[in-house]
C-alpha cells in the first residue's frame, strides 16, 4: 500500500489538535525548555537576515535583497519544526484544540504565557551573546542592526498590530502546511514559501522583534549613540504589546478558528 507524503486539511487539522493535547499535558519544564530554544532558533534565522540584508541591496535592489533575507530568516522556523521546539506564535493553532474539547483554556493561556516568557529569554540572550561576539561592531551591520530597531521602535500601535496579523496568519499558515507533510523536505519548503513572503513583505513577528529591537538597544549603549525612539519602553509597549496582539488575531481567527470550523465535525464543536 503507497504511502502518502502528505495530509488532507482534514487530517491537518485532526493532527494539530492532538498535538495541541500532547503539548499542554507535558511538564512545564520541558514547555519552557522548548520555548528557550525557539527563542534561540528565531534569533538565528533573524541574525542570519540581517547579515544578508545590510549590503543586499546594493547589488540587487532592495526588493530582492527582501527577498533574500526572508529566505534565511525561514531557518529559524525550520529549526523550531524539524529539531522540535515551542514557538508562541505558531501555538496559536492550540486554539483548535481548545475549540475541539481537547484541552481546557486555562491550559492554553498557561501554555502561551510560559512559552511567551520563554521565547522572550530565549531571543534577549541570543541578542547578548552576539552582542558580546563583537561580530556587529565597527562593520556595516551594525548599522542595519540599529536601522532594524529603530524602524520598528517608531511603528505606531495599529500600524504594528495590523502587520503582526498578517505576519502569523503566514506563520501559522506555515506550521499548517509543516504539519500536513510527511517527510522532512517538505516541511522545510513548508516553512520556506510563507516566511520568505512574510518578511519580503514587511510583516511584524514578536519573537523575532524579541532579538531585533534588543540588539539595537545593546548596540546603542555600547555604541554611545543617541536615538531617543529606541528604548525598552519603545520595544515592550510600542511595539511588543501590539504586534504579539496581532500575532494572536492572525494565528486564532484567520487560521486555527477557519479550519476548525471547516473541518472539525459539527458534534465536537
Amino acid at each position: 500500500m503507497e504511502t502518502k507524503n502528505y495530509l488532507t486539511p482534514t487530517e491537518t487539522i485532526n493532527a494539530i489538535v492532538q498535538s495541541g493535547k500532547r503539548v499542554t499535558t507535558q511538564c512545564r519544564r520541558r514547555t519552557f525548555l522548548l520555548s528557550l530554544l525557539a527563542g534561540f532558533y528565531i534569533a538565528f534565522g533573524a541574525q542570519l537576515s540581517t547579515v544578508v540584508l545590510h549590503d543586499a541591496a546594493g547589488f540587487v535592489g532592495m526588493g530582492i535583497a527582501r527577498l533574500l533575507a526572508g529566505v534565511v530568516f525561514s531557518f529559524g522556523l525550520m529549526l523550531v519544526v524539524v529539531c522540535g521546539a515551542e514557538l508562541f506564535t505558531g501555538n496559536s493553532l492550540l486554539v483548535s484544540s481548545a475549540m475541539d474539547g481537547e484541552i481546557s483554556w486555562i491550559k492554553l493561556i498557561e501554555n502561551w504565557s510560559i512559552v511567551l516568557f520563554g521565547n522572550l529569554l530565549g531571543a534577549l540572550f541570543m541578542a547578548w551573546l552576539l552582542y558580546e561576539s563583537q561580530l556587529w561592531q565597527g562593520s556595516t551591520i551594525a548599522k542595519q542592526v540599529l536601522a532594524t530597531a529603530t524602524t520598528k521602535s517608531q511603528l505606531s500601535f495599529w500600524v504594528a498590530f495590523v502587520r503582526g496579523i498578517l505576519c502569523n496568519w503566514l506563520v501559522c499558515l506555515a506550521v499548517f502546511m509543516a504539519t500536513a507533510a510527511r517527510d522532512v523536505s517538505g516541511k522545510l519548503l513548508s516553512c520556506l514559501v510563507p516566511i520568505t513572503a512574510f518578511v519580503a513583505s514587511g510583516f511584524e513577528h514578536s519573537i523575532a522583534n524579541m532579538y531585533f529591537i534588543p540588539a539595537g538597544l545593546l548596540l546603542k549603549s555600547g555604541l554611545g549613540i543617541t536615538e531617543p525612539a529606541l528604548t525598552w519602553s519603545a520595544f515592550l509597549f510600542g511595539n511588543i504589546l501590539p504586534v504579539t496582539l496581532g500575532n494572536i488575531v492572525g494565528g486564532v481567527l484567520f487560521v486555527a478558528c477557519a479550519y476548525s470550523y471547516v473541518h472539525l465535525p459539527q458534534n465536537r464543536r
